[in-house]
């Protein structure tokens, strides 16, 4: 038989005094009252008994012992009649009451203000500031990039929303985002999609809006549901009394927001409104990836154009340039590139035709250190004409390639079709990646041959089949699909071993799409090793820290889908023309930025001005904003890439050097 547990006294009393608080406030009370006089009645006979100076009788000191318990109760302890004595204990309880009853709603309503503000539940009082919606990744570099902009402002502020605790998120931005100088950080604690909760941050008072994607890919229908409240709160907002919100005569905030879902982007920018801006991370990656696979490099350039910390695009006032021609404004700055138009009516012209008349109400596009840096100076005077080569008649004959994409995710589809307009007809694309494929190309192929192989990439027996090194260009997409099968189901036959992909952990899908990623990219890095040959690849990422543990040379293209797209949002909210920038360049139609042979410009072994090669891109119909040397290509931390260098400097270009044009696609 069990030995019986012996329960000690003091859980024995800790059991009573668990019941006595169950009891309800009545019986608490009372045994509280029952309680005190049983301290506070013989304490005072203590002290009757041993004064020297108490009343003799017995009937004297028993009155003493009531004053002195009356006393220490706060109930008077009133001497008289009955009556007298009745009447003075009752208003001393009823002012005991009221007293206690005063201090618990004072304790009261202070506590609950501070759980209130510690909660992140009050609302927010500011003006021209801007508000995050959302909690994702991205909220990280898009403060960051707050915080770089509004570096020079004497005062600026950031008010972030999201159902997240109030402390938690203010304790990761400080991890994550460092000291933010002059920008106050404010975090509120509520969901983005009730009007009451989002009103927190002042939305109508903002100077802009960004609605964040949630982590995942099904959060496209949390930010319709958050345009809508926005634009709901807005609404409710202005249609309120006062001044400032009844007049009408303040525009609202601007509205950026991302969806992840090409089929989701119509519906975002109908809940947006016609004044919103919906970015679509689907589309702009893919045409990124794209991009950057036929033109390496390329991912450098969009690194330093859409950080607040290098060279940026900034409208300048024409000035004396109005009435002068496009192709004389751009030897009109030594210091800053001009890249187009930003007329009166809000539109832009990328690149316009050189004998394009600058108006009146036209500003010019430039790209420049700082929005102070767009200095007047022409540099005519240093064009040599003597070095530029002229444009070649005729058009270079096509030739096909061989292309190779590793891993499949959503926007592998939109990679294929983007590809399908720029290779030359029979060009071969193989895509190796874990089946099957459904639906995997909707839209005609015309010049891409493409060929399905089912297999796992982040098998070293894969990869060692398909022949690295022969191939022109490599992308390697995060793949999202699982790499074992689920029950019943079996695994792709690759010829691996079983578990051959267990280095790869199971974590998050974006997580784990990187981490498979960094496998295949160190198994890529022993084949070109192997081959002695550095293989041009292309690298798609979702979180940008990763990008700092990749195993390929310095200066290798990645695409960070999040950092991309929190950058863009940034820009945009901070100058809203830039919305029609980069609609242009993130499209296939329009202009887009280029990587061309520098010898095709200027003559290759001889010193010659930048002015040179801005005049000759000029004659090519071409805005020259910068350079790339193939010598210093994996140096970094610039890899040899120049942006918007001093017109008046001089350079020598060799064979492989390559010259950035922005140019029609």
């Amino acid at each position: 038989m069990a030995r019986q547990r012996t329960t000690t006294l003091r859980l024995r009393l800790r059991y009573r005094f668990d019941r006595l608080f169950s009891g309800g406030t009545t019986a608490l009370i009372g045994w509280l009252a029952l309680a005190c006089l049983a301290v506070v009645v013989p304490a005072s006979m203590v002290l009757v008994w041993s004064d020297r100076a108490a009343p003799a009788t017995l009937s004297g000191r028993l009155t003493a012992v009531w004053v002195s318990v009356g006393q220490t109760l706060k109930i008077g302890g009133a001497v008289g009649s009955p009556l007298y004595v009745l009447a003075s204990v009752s208003l001393a309880l009823v002012a005991l009451l009221f007293v206690s009853t005063l201090v618990s709603l004072i304790t009261a309503g202070i506590n609950y203000r501070v759980m209130s503000l510690r909660m992140g539940h009050s609302t927010v009082l500011e003006t021209r500031h801007t508000v995050v919606l959302g909690w994702s990744d991205q909220v990280f570099p898009v403060i960051g990039e707050l915080v770089a902009a509004n570096a020079n402002q004497r005062r600026s502020a950031i008010a972030v929303l999201a159902p997240q605790d109030k402390a938690w998120m203010e304790d990761e931005i400080s991890t994550r985002v460092g000291d933010p100088g002059r920008t106050r950080i404010i975090c509120r604690s509520g969901s983005t999609t009730i009007p009451v909760e989002l009103a927190r941050v002042s939305p109508r008072t903002a100077k802009a809006v960004l609605v964040l994607p949630p982590t995942g890919d099904a959060g496209d229908g949390q930010v319709v549901k958050t345009l809508l409240a926005l634009d709901a709160a807005v609404s409710e907002a202005g249609s309120g009394s006062g001044s400032e919100s009844g007049s009408g005569s303040r525009e609202g905030p601007v509205v950026v927001a991302a969806v992840r879902d090409s089929r989701h982007h119509v519906t975002a920018q109908l809940a947006a409104g016609p004044a919103g801006h919906v970015l679509c991370v689907d589309d702009i990656v893919a045409r990124l990836l794209v991009s950057t696979a036929r033109q390496p490099g390329l991912s450098l350039l969009y690194a330093e154009l859409l950080d607040f910390e290098g060279d940026e695009f900034y409208p300048v006032t024409a000035g004396d340039l109005v009435g002068r021609t496009f192709g004389e404004v751009l030897l009109s700055f030594a210091t800053s590139s001009a890249v187009g138009l930003l007329h009166g009516d809000g539109s832009v012209t990328l690149n316009p035709a050189s004998e394009a008349a600058i108006g009146p109400g036209d500003r010019i596009i430039v790209i420049s250190q700082d929005d102070d840096t767009a200095v007047r100076a022409d540099v005519t005077a240093h064009v040599e004409e003597d070095a530029i080569v002229a444009a070649a008649s005729g058009t270079v004959a096509a030739r096909a390639e061989r292309l190779l994409l590793l891993g499949w995710n959503r926007r592998a589809p939109l990679v294929i079709e983007q590809l399908d307009q720029y290779v030359s007809p029979g060009t071969a694309l193989d895509v190796v990646a874990l089946g099957p494929y459904t639906d995997a190309v909707a839209a005609p192929l015309s010049s891409l041959d493409v060929s399905f192989l089912d297999g796992d990439v982040t098998d070293p027996r894969t990869l060692a089949k398909l022949d690295v090194p022969s191939y022109d260009s490599v992308i390697v997409m995060g793949e999202t699909e699982p790499v074992v099968t689920g029950c019943g189901s079996a695994a792709p036959d690759t010829g691996a071993p079983p578990h051959a992909s267990s280095l790869v952990p199971v974590t998050d899908p974006q997580a784990r799409a990187d981490d498979r990623t960094l496998v295949t990219l160190l198994h890529l890095r022993a084949i070109g090793e192997a081959a002695r040959r550095d293989l041009v690849l292309t690298t798609e990422l979702a979180d940008d820290g990763n990008r700092l543990l990749a195993p390929v040379r310095g200066g290798n293209d990645f695409i960070v889908s999040g950092r991309l797209i929190s950058l863009l949002m940034t820009q945009i909210s901070e100058s809203p023309y830039l919305a029609a920038v980069f609609a242009e360049l993130f499209t296939a139609e329009g202009h887009e930025f280029h990587l061309k042979p520098a010898t095709d410009y200027v003559r290759a072994g001889h010193e010659v001005s930048f002015a040179t090669v801005v005049a000759s891109a000029r004659r090519r119909r071409e805005c020259a904003v910068g350079y790339r040397l193939r010598a210093e290509s994996a140096t970094g931390p610039g890899f040899g890439m120049r942006i918007n260098p001093d017109k008046r400097r001089r350079v020598r270009f060799r064979d492989g050097d390559w010259v950035i044009v922005l140019a029609e696609s």
